[in-house]
């Protein structure tokens, strides 16, 4: 059998999986993020093995461009108009969430002797989100009102909050451990994310007056991914964060764009069989063997994680005056976490070499367990906050 045939045949059958976990979803409680991370997990090296070799190839590229659609729809939640409404409450929650999850989890590795350098890291990688899963979640639930416009809000702005706090904490572990130059990191992570609001600003602006002005279908199709995917081109070339650049054109064209929202909605139409393929390779791509290894540190990275999460969605939901739902259940909808906190730490590894084994592990095995916890806690929280149809 030759390649060209092991890929039509793979791709074939990766996208009808997901037809069989939509249905599956839709039949039980377990989210069909989990039940493609789960089949990911099943034909991939960590049991049958099945997928070719070169499919490996495949996930950087298709991840990077479902991410890519999910933050541009992301940038949607944050148009003015949505944000003079829920504003406030994301804005706080969003800052708590980070702070709590960031503080707890670098007092408590402390208080376990974990090395300074480590438990600052670790204490900035904990505050990454997984903006894909959280966001399908919602979707396959038909999930809707005020808890869940909060959910996705402060989803489009958590990863923002956490890439700014991560670099500050690689700067501070650079003091502490006396390697490198705190200067330099603190200056390549502005620049990420600087760099990242630029460029999405920057490209967001014409894209809002000159796109959908030629009929709906097709043509809007095309000038919507053409311009979302030279975004990322531009990011990865550049060196900022392409989430955070895709997410603030987003937010661009929704502020902008006062003729038309049809750029949204066409690429909502072809986001899922991408999200199929990224959460199914993503799933092959995990080991399960990294949950063995995670040891005390890993686990107390979890617990410390969840109990962030949920600390920081009562104490933001509190100083906001945010409805009892949002206090109660927001850090539960929050605990998805997946490849921003790997990305974050193979920065954190380039710049700490002599800690790869002890970060790499940890981090893994902790995304191996957010990964397919996350989306379940997900949708319970939404089904705790009444915003999930009963039909469902």
């Amino acid at each position: 059998m030759t390649d060209l045939s092991k890929t039509l045949l793979t791709l074939g059958a990766l996208l009808l999986v997901g037809l069989i976990t939509d249905a599956i979803g839709r039949r039980t409680t377990l989210p069909r993020v989990t039940l493609l991370l789960v089949f990911g997990i099943l034909i991939g090296p960590s049991a049958l093995n099945l997928l070719p070799e070169f499919s490996e190839r495949w996930f950087p590229v298709i991840a990077n461009m479902a991410l890519l659609m999910v933050g541009f729809l992301l940038g949607e939640k944050l148009a003015f108009s949505f944000l003079r409404r829920n504003g406030k409450v994301i804005f706080l929650v969003s800052l708590a969430e980070v702070a709590a999850t960031s503080i707890v989890m670098l007092l408590g590795l402390l208080i376990i002797k974990v090395p300074a350098s480590v438990a600052l890291l670790l204490a900035g990688i904990a505050t990454a989100t997984a903006p894909a899963a959280t966001v399908d979640v919602v979707h396959e639930a038909k999930a809707s009102g005020t808890f869940t416009r909060t959910l996705l809000g402060i989803t489009a702005i958590d990863d923002a909050w956490g890439l700014i706090l991560f670099s500050f904490m690689l700067a501070i572990a650079h003091i502490v451990s006396g390697q490198g130059s705190s200067v330099e990191a603190l200056l390549a992570g502005s620049w990420e994310i600087g760099g990242a609001l630029l460029l999405g600003i920057g490209l967001g602006i014409p894209m809002a007056y000159l796109t959908g002005r030629i009929r709906p279908g097709e043509p809007t199709l095309a000038e919507a991914l053409g311009l979302v995917f030279v975004c990322g081109g531009l990011a990865f070339w550049i060196g900022v964060s392409f989430l955070l650049a895709s997410m603030s054109m987003g937010a661009a064209v929704a502020n902008l764009a006062r003729h038309h929202h049809r750029p949204f909605h066409a690429i909502e139409n072809i986001e899922w069989p991408f999200l199929i393929l990224f959460f199914v390779l993503a799933g092959a791509s995990l080991h399960l063997d990294s949950l063995l290894q995670v040891g005390v540190i890993g686990s107390a990275y979890i617990v410390l994680r969840i109990i962030g999460r949920f600390l920081g969605g009562w104490a933001g939901g509190t100083i906001s005056r945010a409805d009892q739902t949002i206090k109660r259940w927001m850090g539960m909808a929050l605990l998805p976490q997946a490849g921003v906190a790997l990305g974050m730490t193979l920065v954190a590894v380039q710049h700490f070499p002599s800690l790869e084994d002890v970060i790499l592990p940890v981090v893994i095995g902790a995304t191996v367990f957010f990964e397919l916890i996350g989306p379940v806690s997900t949708r319970t929280a939404l089904m705790k906050a009444g915003e999930i149809p009963s039909s469902k």
